[in-house]
């Protein structure tokens, strides 16, 4: 299945992109997406185009911070229905966990977990399901998003206390210091802000059960029309968000969907998969996505699979793609090359 984001979040990255000079309509032909799209609600643009249109747009603009603008991020984003929902939870925090459980409906291409780090919390930020390496202003931009959503739900004045990039150091770092008035790390594991335990718990002045029940019945429906409301879908998600601590237990992976181990089989049995299917799934479409990454060494990767040894690894890829690992990211890095 392809990762795609919703034609309302991108919309409103092109409408960024039109406020800064950018021809969007050529943008788009030249990408080879159709711009009648962003009027549909319902329509999606694959992951690798969404990271051509960055790549493209940062270009024209001659901007390498485009997405660590925080006048043009709050003026722009556009989390849809999901932040509807979240401005009727009671609490910022119980609006991010909302946030994390729908997040497909605005982009599966994206991930988002809440890391504990003592009382206070990492919210942190990823893609997948792309071949193509994702531009920084990418996920800097849903990265400040984040942030930018925080203060729009609580009506304060979040502040990060601090923020992880897994991108180099920026020639410039002022955009940042502005944005994110916090210490700043880069060619970290992660794309990530540190938020603390009273901005987390911090009410949501519009909470309100019945909107956030009715919201929810309307996300549940999108996600339906999607795909992404099937039960092996939460597993999958849930599988990608632990591998990276040792291949999961099908056990521990019923446990946190609340359900026993029996009725996890029975219910993946229904949709006519398993769980070892969706892990070997998993695993394939993460692989693809971190030998996009010339910094992650294949060592690193295998770890990140969840394998317990390089030659695992090394056996699993050949049989997903073909060749093995180090060839195949050659092939990747001449394709780039070609497309440059």
């Amino acid at each position: 299945m392809e990762r795609t984001s919703s034609s309302t979040w991108i919309k409103g990255v092109a409408d960024m992109f039109a406020s800064q000079g950018i021809d969007v309509p050529r943008l788009f032909t030249t990408v080879g997406l159709d711009i009648q799209l962003l009027d549909r609600p319902d329509a999606r643009f694959g992951a690798d185009k969404v990271s051509e249109l960055w790549e493209l747009g940062v270009a024209w603009s001659g901007n390498v911070t485009l997405g660590m603008d925080p006048e043009l991020t709050s003026r722009y984003v556009n989390f849809d229905i999901v932040g509807y929902a979240m401005l009727s939870s009671p609490t910022l925090r119980a609006g991010l966990e909302n946030l994390s459980r729908y997040l497909a409906l605005i982009s599966d291409a994206a991930t988002f977990e809440l890391c504990p780090d003592g009382k206070s919390c990492w919210l942190g930020l990823g893609h997948i399901g792309n071949t193509r390496r994702v531009p920084r202003q990418r996920q800097e931009y849903g990265l400040l998003s984040l942030l930018t959503l925080c203060r729009w739900l609580t009506r304060r004045d979040v502040r990060a206390l601090g923020a992880e990039f897994t991108f180099p150091d920026p020639e410039d770092f002022r955009p940042y210091r502005i944005a994110l008035e916090c210490p700043l790390r880069f060619g970290q594991a992660a794309t990530r802000i540190l938020l603390a335990a009273e901005d987390l718990d911090a009410p949501i002045p519009s909470r309100n059960p019945l909107m956030f029940a009715l919201h929810e019945r309307v996300i549940q429906e999108r996600l339906a029309s999607l795909g992404n409301a099937r039960f092996s879908y939460r597993v999958t998600e849930e599988i990608i968000r632990r591998l990276h601590d040792g291949e999961p237990r099908r056990e521990d992976i019923a446990s946190s969907l609340a359900l026993t181990d029996r009725t996890l089989q029975r219910r993946l049995h229904a949709e006519r998969t398993s769980f070892q299917a969706l892990l070997d799934e998993a695993r394939q479409e993460l692989a693809r996505k971190y030998l996009t990454e010339d910094r992650i060494s294949l060592g690193q990767v295998a770890y990140m699979l969840g394998f317990v040894d390089q030659s695992n690894f090394f056996r699993a890829f050949k049989r997903w793609f073909g060749l093995p690992p180090g060839q195949y990211r050659q092939r990747l890095e001449v394709e780039r090359g070609t497309t440059m």
